[in-house]
């Protein structure tokens, strides 16, 4: 696949998703960045021959096919689809809002899914192509607290998963990326949780940066992998949660203990 890389990002306006298309924006790459937030989406790129920005909600199908129509128009196949956006609030099930369950359904999951179906469809045809999901370590063991956004997270990287072996035999690769607690807007939401977020905060002192996630993604496009956690180790600690929650139970109050501490350095 020798030709320049035409690459599609969601949540393009914050976050992961805007230190990665600020970055491949300064290699010179075509993109097409998509996010609700018209003014922040704006404020940080300016539309050009290179840089099309679409505003709208990635659970509509319209704003899909507008991106579709975009790459039609450039004439240009697409290489990479790069599903980043979502949105997290914090809430125990006796307590969260009953509209809460569709505001992460709809961003952190039926988003994604409906990327990668049309645009895998699409690369299906062409021949070639990689669509890379995130995730979260809440994709791979229970959160209490964060039970909505484990259920988008869980069931994103279950699609992704499912569909990886689909599309492999087309030549269109798919990766899940499941890293821990990320130095992004939705960091500073959770500190205003710290009942329901405190387990987000159990991890290592140094947290993670965009940046961070900016380089594994940047690895990845040029070797995929079908699943990628960041850090490691912490991946692995996930797995084993998930795998067996009794077991990650033994270990609750010490992650809790840890958690609390770092939610106050944090404040």
């Amino acid at each position: 696949m020798g030709e320049k890389k035409f690459i599609i990002i969601t949540g393009a306006a914050s976050g992961i998703g805007l230190n990665l298309a600020q970055t491949l924006e300064e290699q010179g790459e075509r993109l097409v960045l998509v996010d609700f937030n018209k003014e922040a989406l704006f404020g940080n790129f300016k539309p050009s021959d290179r840089v099309k920005l679409v505003v709208g909600d990635v659970s509509q199908k319209e704003v899909w096919q507008q991106v579709i129509e975009i790459s039609q128009n450039e004439s240009s196949s697409i290489t990479h689809l790069i599903n980043s956006a979502g949105v997290i609030r914090p809430g125990f099930v006796t307590d969260f809002e009953i509209s809460d369950i569709d505001f992460h359904l709809n961003v952190n999951t039926k988003g994604s899914i409906l990327g990668t179906t049309l645009i895998g469809r699409l690369m299906k045809k062409q021949g070639f192509g990689h669509i890379i999901n995130i995730s979260s370590l809440a994709g791979l063991a229970p959160v209490s607290g964060l039970s909505l956004y484990t259920a988008s997270k869980f069931a994103i990287r279950g699609f992704s998963l499912a569909v990886a072996a689909e599309l492999k035999k087309f030549g269109v690769h798919v990766s899940v990326v499941c890293p821990d607690l990320v130095n992004t807007p939705m960091l500073d939401l959770q500190l205003d949780y710290p009942e329901e977020a405190v387990l987000t905060f159990s991890g290592p002192k140094k947290v993670l940066q965009p940046e961070d996630l900016t380089q594994s993604i940047l690895n990845l496009m040029k070797k995929p992998r079908l699943l990628v956690c960041i850090p490691e180790n912490r991946g692995l600690l996930a797995k084993i949660a998930g795998a067996w929650p009794s077991l990650a139970e033994v270990f609750r109050k010490g992650l809790e203990k840890k958690g609390k501490e770092t939610i106050k350095r944090l404040k």
